[in-house]
C-alpha cells in the first residue's frame, strides 16, 4: 500500500489505486451502490446471468467456478445454482478484502451444502491463480471490472488469466457499453452520494493504514465521461489549498480545486472488447447483451 500511495501521490498526476477502496466498510459501500436506481450494471449484468446461466454451464460443464474480484458473490450465487443442479461443485473466490470474503465462504457453504467453497485473498494486480482448481474451469471477472484497467494494464492482466488457464477452461468477462453520457454519469454520480461516500473512503483507509491525516471532508467526489477515451475517470477534489502528511510519503501540498484520480471505468463496444480479448490470448465465443446494448457478458476460449 505505502508503495502503490508514495508512487501515486508523488507523480504528475495524484492518483491513488482503486483497490483500496475495498475494506470491509468500502465493500458494504459498493454493495449498496449495486442497489441504486442510477446504477444499472448490476441489474443488467444480473438478468443476463438468469437468463443465460444454465446455458453457459451446459455448454463450458464446468467443475469449478473461480471469481476474480468477488466480494459478496451475490451475482456468482446464479452460476452456483446452475453448478450445483448437476450435482456437487467448486467455488474459488478470489478478492483483496479477506474479511469479506471470509463471511461470504461461510454464507454460501451454509446455502449449498454440495458447494466446496476455497476463499484466495489476493490483489489481483498480483496474482489471479485459482489455485488447484478443478477442470473445466469457469473462470469469472464480472462487474466490468475489466473497465478499472486502462487498455494495456487490461489486457497484462487478461494475459495473466489466459496463461493460468487450460484448453478446456472458459473466461466469462462482464463489460460496461457506450452508451448515453448522461446515463453513465448518472450511474457514478448517485442522488444520495452513496457513492461519494465510497469514494471518500478511499482516504479513510490510508488514514487508518499509514496513518496519513487526510480530512475527507475537505475533498469533493467527481466523476466525468472521458469521450475521447471511452471511460469514465472518479476523482476526489480538494475543496481549499492545504497540507496533508502521509507518514512514508510525506507532507502534500494540495491547491484547491486539485484532484486525485481514484478510479477510471472504460466503456466497451463488440469490436473493442473482441480487440482486447485477441490481444490477450482469447477467442470470442459468445456475445451476450441486452436488449438496450447497455452491458455485455462476453464468453472467450484460449486460443491454443
Amino acid at each position: 500500500m505505502l508503495a502503490d500511495v508514495r508512487a501515486g501521490l508523488l507523480g504528475a498526476r495524484k492518483e491513488i489505486p482503486p483497490t483500496y477502496f475495498y475494506d470491509a466498510r468500502g465493500s458494504r459501500l459498493f454493495d449498496e451502490i449495486t442497489r441504486l436506481p442510477e446504477y444499472y450494471l448490476t441489474r443488467v449484468e444480473w438478468s443476463l446471468l438468469e437468463e443465460r446461466a444454465d446455458e453457459i454451464v451446459r455448454v463450458v460443464a464446468p467443475r469449478s467456478l473461480a471469481e476474480l474480484g468477488a466480494g459478496t458473490a451475490v451475482k456468482s450465487r446464479i452460476l452456483l445454482t446452475a453448478m450445483t443442479a448437476h450435482g456437487s461443485a467448486e467455488y474459488l473466490p478470489i478478492d483483496v478484502d479477506g474479511e469479506t470474503l471470509r463471511k461470504t465462504a461461510d454464507e454460501l457453504r451454509h446455502e449449498y451444502p454440495a458447494l466446496e467453497v476455497r476463499p484466495i485473498v489476493a490483489d489481483m494486480r498480483d496474482d489471479v491463480t485459482a489455485i488447484g482448481a478443478r477442470h473445466p474451469l469457469l473462470y469469472a471477472f464480472l462487474g466490468s471490472t475489466i473497465g478499472n484497467f486502462s487498455p494495456d494494464a487490461a489486457q497484462r492482466l487478461l494475459q495473466r488469466i489466459r496463461a493460468t488457464l487450460r484448453p478446456t477452461d472458459r473466461l466469462l468477462l462482464g463489460v460496461d457499453l457506450i452508451k448515453d453520457v448522461g446515463v453513465l454519469e448518472a450511474a457514478y454520480n448517485d442522488s444520495r452520494g452513496v457513492t461519494a461516500a465510497f469514494n471518500r473512503n478511499v482516504l479513510r483507509v490510508l488514514n487508518r493504514e499509514l496513518g496519513a491525516d487526510f480530512d475527507e471532508n475537505a475533498f469533493v467526489h467527481r466523476a466525468f465521461y472521458h469521450r475521447e477515451l471511452h471511460r469514465i475517470e472518479m476523482h476526489l477534489v480538494a475543496r481549499t489549498a492545504q497540507r496533508v502528511h502521509v507518514p512514508g510519503v510525506g507532507t502534500l501540498a494540495f491547491a484547491a480545486g486539485e484532484s486525485i484520480r481514484t478510479e477510471i471505468s472504460c466503456k466497451y463496444d463488440r469490436d473493442r472488447a473482441k480487440a482486447l480479448l485477441t490481444a490477450s490470448g482469447f477467442h470470442l465465443v459468445e456475445w451476450m447483451t441486452d436488449e438496450q446494448r447497455r452491458f455485455a457478458l462476453v464468453l472467450a476460449e484460449p486460443i491454443a
